[in-house]
């Protein structure tokens, strides 16, 4: 079977959500395709920073309206090893929200907006024709569907389509494992708490009906040995902090709430483009010490929409297309990066015990790494 459309965009996450629902709003006949079904849950921190709201308010998204309330947090709170405590104001109220509860809004967006969704799908191939176009061959059960659209667009996280690959160089060689699990019974304020533990963190962050999100990024190493479940692997972890350790023992982990994801590599530089333009995680995977997926998910998506449009209504070509987005997505996130991978070598100095010393001595500077971690707010809308 073959299928005409103009834009299929690839993962149905938050970046390709939001992407799918601005395309089909301007009038272009949309697709957006997962390999998984929805809803489910996501290794994923949860956590949305100011300027996500500002930008999810930008695409006529209020999650205070919604029927599930998302919590919450005005400040964060980094615990050490040692017991040492950093905590600090967020520049602005920031949410927590599960990611089953955030899918199902955005979709229904895109489904409102006029996109078609389609999920577990796997596809089998991408190939860019001689008039740019592009062929994509789909399997879905036992059927397999072949789609000619104007464009494509990567949100598939760091899982490309097969056949589909990055250049080495783009990515850090050190392997992570990120695992999330939804916890009950824990009480937290109105803050993100951050524990360092051997071979990297866990956040805990409240998010709605009085749930915690708990999700770790561990390099691979130290988890080998810990356990093969989720709830193994952080026990593990929090026997190396030992205030991570009383925090989880005050309550128990929600059942069908744990999923992992490995490998997981961070980014050395965007990685905007390669056939098609890429988007969230696919273009850009951060240390979520440094800032939140969520907005740069969000961002991208933005960004992508407004030249992808442009391309589709023939104002631009195709090389156009592909050099405004790279261009301005490298301007928009290649000092953020920069920025993160300092202060992600800096948290794991073995210096790091004297930080929050550091940081009642100077007054303001836990605030100022806050904010150099965050994208900026005012140019969500351009």
């Amino acid at each position: 079977m073959s299928k005409s459309i103009d834009v299929i965009v690839i993962g149905a996450g938050i970046a390709g959500s939001t992407c799918a629902m601005q395309l089909a709003g301007k009038g272009h006949r949309t697709l957006l395709l997962d390999r998984q079904e929805f809803p489910r849950h996501k290794t994923c921190g949860e956590f949305m920073s100011p300027e996500t709201k500002e930008m999810l308010e930008v695409l006529d998204i209020h999650l205070l309206d919604q029927s599930k309330k998302p919590s919450t947090m005005d400040h964060a709170k980094i615990v050490m090893p040692q017991g040492g405590v950093i905590e600090a104001p967020l520049p602005g109220f920031a949410y927590g929200i599960s990611r089953y509860e955030l899918d199902q809004i955005l979709h229904q967006k895109a489904l409102e907006a006029g996109a078609q969704i389609v999920t577990k799908a796997t596809i089998t191939s991408i190939e860019q024709l001689e008039d740019a176009s592009y062929e994509v061959q789909v399997k879905q059960g036992d059927e397999r569907i072949s789609y000619r659209a104007k464009a494509v667009i990567g949100a598939h996280g760091t899982k490309k389509p097969r056949g589909m690959a990055s250049a080495p160089d783009l990515r850090d060689q050190t392997v992570y494992v990120g695992v999330k699990s939804h916890f009950s019974g824990i009480e937290i304020p109105a803050r993100v708490e951050l524990y360092f533990c051997e071979g990297g963190y866990v956040g805990i962050s409240p998010i709605e009906d009085g749930i915690v999100n708990v999700a770790a990024l561990l390099t691979l190493d130290t988890v080998q040995g810990s356990g093969k479940s989720v709830n193994d692997i952080l026990r593990a972890a929090s026997l190396t902090n030992v205030s991570l350790a009383a925090r989880l023992a005050e309550g128990k982990p929600v059942d069908g709430t744990q999923v992992s994801i490995a490998p997981l590599h961070l980014s050395n530089v965007p990685e905007s483009w390669s056939q098609y333009p890429h988007i969230g995680d696919a273009m850009l995977m951060i240390p979520p010490l440094c800032g939140d997926g969520m907005s740069i998910a969000l961002r991208s998506s933005l960004l992508c929409a407004r030249w992808t449009d442009k391309y589709l209504q023939g104002d631009i070509e195709h090389a156009d297309w592909q050099s405004n987005y790279t261009l301005e997505a490298s301007r928009e996130f290649t000092q953020l990066l920069r920025r993160a991978r300092r202060i992600q070598k800096l948290a794991f100095a073995k210096t790091n015990k004297f930080y929050p010393g550091l940081a009642r001595m100077i007054p303001g500077l836990a605030a100022y790494v806050v904010k150099a971690t965050r994208l900026s707010e005012m140019n969500a809308a351009r």
